[in-house]
């Protein structure tokens, strides 16, 4: 019996919450974290002191000459659980890129391994005030010497060069993407918690934007927001006896950034390369194909990622997303489109790294997506941050 089938190391999320994503709360963002935790506590139907597991990552979400003071601009699980009264049997934090897939592998280990029974995972992200990205560092060190002092600075630049090759590399145009834009601002805009709720966005508006920095516009990009999210996941077992039908965590892969490449320099051959080894890794741990995926959620914190995931994932060949996207293929308002983005995404929602995709996996699967609510969904996926550092989850609502 392998891992994955044994019975008592499966996990499934049994509950959650979601604040309204704002520009900028008018609560601390700590306050906010306690209340959106105990709603999902109080969802999966369970009492506080019964939750003995936290995890998060909490990396700053800006670049710059920011402070990082628990409770203010994070929120940490240590935090989190002592202003919730609890004492827990495990409280930790995950350090690599992608926070939401890290956090979700923490917890699997926690309750697996009988450590905790319910884990909460949470992901709480500030907006500071001040210019995005601003600093007032007058000298360049480490790795930032190759690049600051050129004006190569900060995640704007970084996928504005990825980008670049893939435009020069397979023919295609920036227009095309418009079409993947206005799909994720779509779909954002119908719910109620979204930044942009009731503002959908049309192709005309999308071509009409400035560039920052060629070829990313502004709504290539997902706002910086205050919000907080917050899931409960327990072990298969427990879960069959709480209200929600739980959704299964059937498989898990995470990436590293090559170690040869600056920080900032993301070449199309690593994220390739990386990406398909974290696809196999994923379709042999879980027994699937991308074909069996009905909701496949994918990343798009820049626009250009949801590119490199449609490709490496195998859901069209390599170079072809840019016309895969069009004639309707990813509109989630038709019976035959692939909805990549149904549930908006980070450009449809605001810059809450993977969690609208982890959230619209969990709703859909567990039929509680309400008026979006999609028929016949059994499995999942969910990704976050670019192929070559990023990770990827597929859920299941069959144990």
């Amino acid at each position: 019996m392998s891992p994955r089938e044994a019975p008592d190391r499966r996990v499934a999320i049994v509950g959650h919450a979601q604040s309204m994503i704002q520009r900028r709360s008018p609560r601390p963002l700590g306050a906010l974290a306690v209340d959106v935790a105990r709603a999902a506590i109080n969802d999966a139907g369970l009492r506080v002191e019964q939750v003995d597991g936290f995890v998060t990552a909490p990396l700053m979400p800006a670049l710059g000459d920011h402070r990082a003071a628990d409770g203010v601009d994070i929120v940490s699980a240590s935090w989190l659980a002592q202003h919730l009264g609890c004492d827990p049997r495990f409280a930790g934090g995950f350090a690599g890129a992608a926070q939401i897939v890290g956090s979700v592998a923490d917890a699997i280990g926690a309750i697996a391994s009988g450590t905790a029974d319910y884990v909460l995972v949470h992901r709480a992200l500030h907006n500071p005030r001040g210019a995005y990205h601003a600093t007032s560092r007058s000298e360049a060190r480490g790795a930032d010497q190759w690049t600051m002092p050129h004006g190569f600075y900060g995640p704007i630049a970084t996928i504005a060069l990825t980008y670049n090759e893939y435009l020069q590399r397979f023919g295609a145009v920036r227009e095309s993407m418009a079409t993947l834009v206005v799909e994720a601002r779509k779909n954002g805009a119908r719910i109620p918690w979204s930044h942009w709720y009731e503002r959908p966005l049309t192709v005309g508006d999308y071509l009409a934007d400035a560039v920052l920095n060629e070829p990313i516009c502004r709504f290539d990009c997902d706002i910086p927001v205050d919000g907080v999210a917050a899931f409960v996941l327990t072990s298969a077992e427990r879960a069959r006896d709480l209200p929600h039908p739980p959704v299964h965590i059937a498989a898990l892969a995470l990436a590293q950034q090559p170690k040869h490449r600056l920080v900032l320099h993301w070449p199309l051959d690593d994220i390739y390369s990386a990406g398909q080894t974290i696809a196999k890794r994923l379709w042999d741990q879980s027994g699937v194909r991308s074909a069996d995926i009905d909701l496949p959620q994918l990343y798009d914190g820049f626009s250009p990622i949801s590119y490199f995931w449609l490709e490496v994932l195998g859901l069209c060949g390599i170079g072809e997303a840019h016309e895969f996207i069009q004639d309707g293929r990813i509109d989630s308002d038709l019976a035959d489109g692939l909805p990549i983005l149904s549930g908006g995404g980070a450009l449809g929602n605001g810059r809450m790294h993977g969690v609208p995709q982890m959230l619209e996996c969990y709703l859909q699967l567990s039929g509680r997506a309400g008026s979006r609510q999609r028929a016949n969904v059994t499995t999942g996926l969910a990704c976050q941050g670019p192929p070559h550092m990023g990770g990827v989850v597929v859920y299941t609502n069959e144990p």
